[in-house]
């Protein structure tokens, strides 16, 4: 409900005040039920496209480092959002990371997923949200962020993995 979503999001008075739990909490909370939908359903989707592109361990690292990477870039670049809920930023991050790991084995569907992220990002920073992404709530740069996080960690994982670490 209102209270626990309040309570848990990304809410830059609260963090002001040592409320740290919330840079964690933002990306587990919802607008609503359909916000909430539309985000298990790009689980659902990342999940059949990348799953077996990183270890567990290495996909946690992809996550943690879109999480930080949006907390980041909403609390330096963005400091007019007061508060932020969802977890299609981190989304973002995973398809990123999936997507570079495609283009990495040279597989067509890398070219393709690397042209729809891309476009998608360059309307969202120009235009904003896409029409089926609903409400002016939509922080669209928590994508943006969310990608870079992503992208960064994938390329670590990457460098590691070409000097012989196991994966």
């Amino acid at each position: 409900g209102e209270a626990g979503r309040t309570a848990l999001r990304y809410d830059r008075a609260g963090l002001e005040a040592g409320e740290l739990w919330r840079l964690l909490s933002a990306h587990v909370v919802h607008l609503d039920l359909e916000h909430a939908v539309l985000n298990v359903l790009g689980l659902v989707m990342m999940w059949a496209l990348f799953a077996r592109d990183f270890s567990v361990r290495h996909w946690l690292l992809v996550l943690g480092s879109s999480l930080v990477a949006i907390d980041l870039g909403l609390w330096v670049f963005d400091p007019q959002v007061r508060w932020y809920v969802g977890s299609s930023g981190v989304l973002h991050g995973v398809m990123a990371a999936g997507t570079l790991a495609h283009l990495r084995r040279g597989d067509l569907d890398g070219w393709i997923l690397a042209a729809f992220i891309l476009g998608k990002l360059a309307y969202e920073q120009w235009t904003g949200a896409l029409p089926f992404e609903g409400t002016a709530a939509v922080v669209v740069s928590s994508h943006l962020y969310g990608v870079i996080g992503g992208s960064a960690a994938a390329a670590i994982l990457f460098a590691l993995n070409s000097r012989g670490k196991p994966r």
